[in-house]
């Protein structure tokens, strides 16, 4: 099982986005406030996000709590448009942890840097400033279970009983 962790996620079009990724992946949600929206019961009601309850979804109060909360926590991949290589050189494992961080500025400079060597990026034109942050949840979330052999999941459709 996958961990998505978004660091102070501030549009809630893309969370929603990522929770159903997550929904239909089977990897766990967590949440570093601040955030940019409300995720109460009467909230998610409210946009219609009817996979909600197919999500574990953890809430916390920032990056500290978040590790004191989870000190096994070591297995980490930093998504960031300033990283050194691409995603495809990380070795995912199952039970990582994906860090994400906010749309107008990315994951905390100090925390890029205290984890270096874990940072990585998806390719793409340089005059491109970065990707969606919900499309790059599903690449890299997808690109984990891929190498991880999608255990768990479903690999085809049902046009594979009519063949």
């Amino acid at each position: 099982m996958l961990n998505v962790v978004l660091v102070e996620p501030e549009i809630p079009q893309n969370c929603g986005n990522i929770a159903r990724t997550c929904a239909a992946t089977g990897s766990r949600l967590h949440l570093i406030r601040p955030l940019g929206f409300d995720i109460s019961e009467r909230a998610v009601r409210r946009a219609g996000l009817d996979y909600w309850h197919l999500v574990e979804v953890f809430d916390y109060e920032n990056l500290e709590d978040f590790f004191h909360r989870n000190p096994d926590a070591t297995d980490l991949w930093l998504t960031t448009t300033k990283a050194p290589c691409s995603y495809e050189q990380a070795q995912f494992r199952d039970g990582c942890w994906l860090f994400f961080g906010k749309e107008t500025a990315g994951l905390p400079q100090s925390f890029r840097e205290a984890h270096r060597d874990r940072c990585i990026r998806l390719p793409m034109r340089s005059q491109a400033r970065s990707l969606n942050l919900s499309n790059t949840v599903a690449v890299c979330v997808y690109e984990a279970l891929r190498q991880t052999g999608f255990a768990g999941l479903q690999d085809a459709g049902e046009m594979a009983d009519i063949l």
